[in-house]
């Protein structure tokens, strides 16, 4: 899975779950998801789980910070970090 599949993934699964009836348009690759209160504890964990179990990872608590999961940048970044050179 290439790094333009696993940002669509993300972006689609974010505005389905989180941002219902937004324009695909308005999620950009670096809107700010977590300062902003897009993102909030619970749908934070929700994310987390979505992203473990669609790419079949592990986050680790400590990796389930702010400066991981605020931009679609971030959380992409995140994913290939986990998945490794492939």
């Amino acid at each position: 899975m290439n790094e333009a599949n696993i940002k669509s993934a993300i972006k689609t699964h974010i505005l389905n779950e989180f941002l219902p009836g937004e324009a695909p348009a308005s999620l950009t690759d670096t809107t700010e998801l977590a300062t902003t209160g897009i993102l909030d504890s619970i749908s934070t964990l929700k994310l987390v789980a979505f992203l473990e179990s669609h790419f079949s990872i592990t986050i680790e608590a400590h990796e389930a910070r702010v400066e991981n999961l605020n931009t679609l940048s971030d959380i992409t970044a995140l994913v290939l970090s986990k998945l490794g050179p492939q």
